[in-house]
């Protein structure tokens, strides 16, 4: 066993890839996934081929070994520009997109959905998944919801509820 920790450039990096839960998610792999969604949703919006593979899509839901969470967020960043610019192009969000056929979770009932369904999707997907972290990032920390809006807004301390502040680094 090493006498000395190795460097850690970053702890986020580390929380990032934790998954306390008693799923597989991590914040990192969630944010890497939900850019790969988006990128995926766009595609089938604007009837643009996009090659989806089973590893691949199991592969979003982690961080690589070479991976950050800076890489993640980037990669959620550019995406969300590009969507931004093309959703922007877009005259009609009435305009059919047609739905995927082979695909077990789409319905083989309806001939398509309108550009403003698919970004309204996208919400939805975002939301999920913003719960997902948000499960998995209070079992890291312990914060919670308004305690961390407190501290991220200044609010003041109030009898019912204080601003989060992290945990005292344990020593040992």
């Amino acid at each position: 066993m090493p006498g000395n920790v190795p460097p850690v450039r970053d702890e986020r990096d580390e929380q990032a890839r934790l998954t306390p839960t008693a799923g597989s998610l991590s914040i990192g792999g969630l944010v890497k996934h939900l850019a790969r969604t988006e990128r995926g949703w766009v595609a089938t919006m604007l009837q643009r081929p996009s090659p989806r593979s089973d590893q691949e899509y199991l592969d979003s839901f982690r961080l690589g070994p070479d991976e950050t969470l800076a890489d993640a967020l980037e990669g959620y960043d550019r995406v969300a520009r590009q969507t931004e610019a093309e959703v922007l192009a877009i005259d009609d969000l009435g305009r059919a997109v047609p739905v995927p056929r082979g695909v077990p979770w789409f319905p083989q009932d309806v001939e398509a959905w309108s550009v403003r369904w698919v970004l309204l999707h996208l919400i939805e997907e975002t939301a999920r998944h913003a719960g997902h972290a948000d499960l998995v990032r209070e079992s890291i920390d312990g914060a919670t919801a308004f305690p961390l809006m407190a501290a991220a807004e200044d609010w003041p301390p109030s009898p019912w509820m204080r601003p989060w502040t992290p945990p005292a680094p344990s020593a040992g």
